[in-house]
């Protein structure tokens, strides 16, 4: 049948969404990828405008940024990832989860974390946002990132208790966090070889996270592939798989020159080929012709 009115343009940009991840990972040829991740976003225009698809388009838009922070971050312009991605959506307010938690862990793993101190703290303030299912997840991950890295550790206090989000109980551990981060905090200033000693094993413990949180990953690529499927069925099929799992391992290859990454990588593919046909099982093949 004839597409609806609202398909062209996010069929446009997962076109180039897919032109974006080949040429990220198969060609490395990390500028083509960022002006396609541009074109795409520009192909979107400001909103989904009124009429179905919402889902698909901001699930396209989003896409386009994270393989674009990807691109840059590769071409070592971490730099310009923030001012990027708020060319697109305007405020940190409106900024996806998916893509505020990878400036935060960016930005953290390049020991700037300054740099996502107001922009978090704007997003988490945003009425809109306390409501998300991904609002605790993100509050925890600013403040274990951003805020106590920097010392902010009554703005931290402040944050965990004026939460709704969290219960009581969770409002009570991240405050035994905030002072046992206090307490590390003043022993950093008295011995720094020691924080400095500790700062490669904080590393892996990271990794680890990042690794399990895979899992639950692919559980969302297949929910986002199979309404997806529906919008853009003209797709290559498993290059479209290949751009949205790419969507999810950027979010753990935060350094790429980093010896530490290459053997992460090799066992997230290792993860995913495990993964494949459970995630291609449930979801609709188009029909075999003769």
């Amino acid at each position: 049948g004839e597409l609806p009115a609202w398909a062209p343009g996010p069929a446009q940009a997962a076109a180039l969404l897919e032109e974006a991840a080949d040429l990220l990972v198969l060609h490395r040829d990390f500028a083509a990828a960022v002006e396609r991740c541009e074109a795409g976003c520009d192909s979107l225009g400001p909103g989904p405008g009124p009429g179905p698809g919402p889902e698909s388009f901001a699930e396209v838009k989003c896409s386009l940024c994270v393989v674009g922070i990807q691109a840059l971050a590769e071409m070592n312009r971490w730099r310009e990832v923030l001012s990027w991605v708020l060319q697109y959506y305007h405020v940190p307010e409106h900024l996806p989860p998916k893509v505020l938690e990878l400036c935060i862990l960016l930005y953290s793993k390049v020991r700037e974390p300054q740099v996502m101190l107001e922009v978090g703290g704007s997003w988490l303030g945003a009425q809109a946002n306390q409501g998300l299912p991904e609002f605790g997840g993100l509050l925890e991950l600013y403040l274990a990132q951003v805020l106590l890295p920097l010392g902010r550790f009554e703005g931290a206090e402040e944050l965990v208790r004026g939460c709704a989000a969290l219960d009581s109980e969770r409002q009570r551990e991240l405050l035994g966090t905030v002072g046992e981060s206090r307490r590390r905090w003043a022993q950093r200033q008295e011995t720094p070889s020691a924080a400095e000693e500790q700062q490669e094993p904080a590393t892996e413990t990271l990794l680890g996270v990042l690794s399990q949180k895979l899992l639950t990953m692919l559980t969302l690529l297949r929910r986002a592939l199979r309404s997806m499927s529906n919008h853009f069925c003209l797709l290559p099929y498993k290059k479209m798989l290949l751009a949205t799992f790419l969507l999810y391992l950027v979010v753990v290859r935060l350094d790429p020159a980093s010896p530490t990454s290459l053997p992460f990588i090799y066992k997230l593919a290792q993860l995913f080929r495990q993964a494949w046909a459970a995630v291609l099982s449930p979801i609709h093949r188009p029909p075999i012709r003769d």
